[in-house]
């Protein structure tokens, strides 16, 4: 309605101005509400024509969508098992911080599992103390080894040195039993270092190896033990949190609730998305200026500026199924969706996350304009695009008076 109303000043009004001052038509006599569409009709087709011209220069260099808002990220309270609930430690609507305890779970089978992983640590504590009284018999035995094979070892040498003399006193078939039983002697000696090796071997290597290994089953089972207790990720506020002793929760069929961070750019609190149809494109890029209006902060218009473009239109995305893509099926265009934040800090603090808000994108060819080696036509076309767009921001401040009455009266909210 604006357009057309500033489009009629310079062709409805100049027109019917010459008809009265200069053809001398009153009106009422020549000029008729029957009459007026053809004395008229001059400025009445370029007033349509040049309105059409200028709403479409001015919603294309300066788009406009009512597909805004803070979008928030939520936090499914979820277990990493399923389990019945033990125990309830916040409420429905209360606010926590990142590693409160939210509920927990039945937790008799990980309890069972750390004490069966303890008592195998407490089984190897005593084989470590068995090893020891093992190397201990092991050394003794290998005193004892080493004494016997240095009195049959003494024994032989005596006797071989009086059957070197030429006594008959020492037979050969007691020096052969001698030489037999230094020979038994030395293989005492040497089972009795492999004992005290394969004692130590347990000591050094084996059984610290198992003792390793139940270590890591321990904490094995203190991890599962621990995650039957469910604590809260970030700082926010719990949400459709309506658990009670007994009740089953999941991680797939049965969540326990929402967490609503209250911090973050996840909150919601810090950029509003907003989806521009395709033909803003080439208008809409990261710098562009624009200003928001949102239902939970009436009378208010948000400076705001564009940081950054999603390069590919939602609409267009495939996934693997079993069913074929039909063009056909894609009736909706889809929109280009653009993440924008407060020009200034603080911007959003009063809006809520989720609200329902209108944006305008302002093209501006400033700095374009500012390099001089344009065209007149070309300088004077960017120059016009660039004015126009105080009409689109009148008209977001007329949509921002006129929102809550539309809301309360007409929408009957």
């Amino acid at each position: 309605m604006l357009e057309l109303i500033l489009c009629s000043l310079i062709t409805v009004l100049p027109d019917y101005l010459f008809r009265r001052h200069v053809q001398g038509k009153r009106w009422g006599n020549q000029i008729t509400f029957f009459t007026m569409w053809y004395e008229l009709r001059w400025g009445i087709t370029a007033c349509l024509v040049l309105t059409v011209s200028f709403i479409t220069v001015v919603f294309y260099h300066h788009p406009s969508t009512t597909n805004a808002g803070p979008y928030f990220r939520t936090i499914p309270l979820l277990p990493e098992g399923g389990g019945r609930v033990e125990e309830i430690f916040v409420s429905n609507g209360d606010a926590v911080e990142a590693g409160d305890p939210l509920f927990s779970l039945l937790d008799s089978a990980q309890v069972a599992g750390v004490n069966v992983a303890e008592s195998q640590l407490d089984q190897i504590a005593s084989a470590f103390a068995q090893a020891e009284v093992q190397l201990d018999g092991a050394k003794a035995t290998l005193i004892q080894a080493d004494s016997a094979l240095a009195q049959a070892q003494n024994e032989l040498s005596k006797k071989q040195e009086l059957s070197s003399r030429g006594q008959q006193l020492i037979s050969k078939i007691e020096l052969e039993r001698l030489e037999n039983t230094v020979t038994q002697r030395e293989g005492g000696v040497r089972a009795a270092k492999a004992n005290i090796a394969a004692v130590n071997t347990q000591i050094t290597d084996v059984l610290p190896a198992q003792r390793q290994s139940a270590q890591r089953q321990l904490e094995q089972a203190q991890v599962a033990l621990d995650k039957t207790i469910i604590y809260a990720g970030v700082d926010g506020q719990v949400a459709q949190f309506y658990l009670q002793r007994g009740d089953y929760v999941n991680p797939i069929l049965r969540p326990a609730g929402v967490l609503i961070p209250s911090d973050g750019p996840e909150s919601g609190r810090f950029q509003i998305a907003a989806g521009f149809n395709q033909l803003s494109a080439q208008v809409i890029k990261p710098g562009t200026i624009t200003e928001v209006v949102c239902l939970s902060k009436p009378f208010a218009v948000i400076p705001m500026i564009v940081t950054r473009v999603q390069p590919v239109v939602a609409a267009g995305q495939l996934k693997p199924s079993d069913v074929l893509i039909d063009a056909q099926q894609r009736a909706r265009p889809g929109t280009l969706t653009v993440v924008m934040e407060p020009l200034y800090e603080g911007g959003l603090t009063d809006v809520m996350p989720g609200s329902k808000c209108i944006a305008n994108a302002y093209t501006s060819n400033h700095e374009l304009l500012e390099q001089g080696n344009l065209g007149l036509g070309e300088t004077l076309f960017l120059h016009m695009v660039d004015a126009v767009g105080i009409i689109h921001a009148i008209i977001l401040r007329m949509q921002t008076l006129l929102m809550p009455v539309q809301m309360l009266v007409f929408g009957g909210h």
